[in-house]
């Protein structure tokens, strides 16, 4: 083997621990998130590492405090619903459809987020840029759509990206206490309201 040959091997060892490492930290946080879900953040980290299919060990060496998980849940489901715009944009049948399909994910998160909400507003310092980020994140990505649905000559134009997720966001408060109430029926109302008229 000459040196390069070793040089080359060397160095994809290291590469592929790290992409074994984030994948695996990826299906750590997708655990988590699903737990928190069903039975709140205070489940007890023995379940999302049943969950995940890892040890107790794994999830405290990325994650040494509850609020660093739950800080990482979120800012990967924020991340998760950024990168799927642009995607669903791309392979979507037109830019409304596509629209429609990612604020259906954005009620996801955003019910996932109000299981989150009384931690995320509590004091600790870690919470406090957290809205933030997900504006920076998400407005633009929300923008994106709208604007390549009303270019396409689908829907109106004077809709803000900020406007449009702040009305999905109220009405989705409360939809999951709440069984005879269905957030998802009237935020598809609202997206098939923007339509412009044939």
């Amino acid at each position: 083997m000459s040196d390069s040959d070793e040089r080359t091997s060397a160095g994809e060892a290291p590469q592929s621990k790290r992409k074994d490492a984030r994948r695996n930290k990826e299906s750590l946080l997708d655990a988590a998130a699903a737990v928190f879900v069903t039975s709140g953040v205070e489940a007890p980290v023995r379940d999302i590492a049943a969950r995940a299919g890892v040890g107790l060990g794994t999830i405290y060496r990325h994650f040494p405090t509850r609020a660093d998980l739950i800080i990482a849940v979120y800012r990967h489901q924020v991340e998760a619903c950024a990168e799927a715009g642009p995607a669903l944009l791309a392979a979507g049948p037109t830019p409304h459809a596509a629209l429609g399909q990612w604020i259906n994910l954005f009620v996801d998160f955003l019910v996932t987020k109000h299981g989150l909400a009384s931690v995320l507003q509590s004091d600790d310092a870690g919470f406090g840029t957290l809205h933030a980020y997900f504006l920076d994140r998400l407005v633009p990505v929300c923008a994106e759509l709208l604007e390549a649905a009303s270019s396409a000559g689908e829907i109106r134009s004077d809709l803000e990206a900020y406007e449009l997720m702040r009305g999905v966001g109220n009405l989705c408060i409360g939809a999951e206490s709440d069984p005879r109430y269905d957030a998802r029926r009237l935020v598809d109302a609202l997206i098939t309201g923007l339509r412009r008229p044939n």
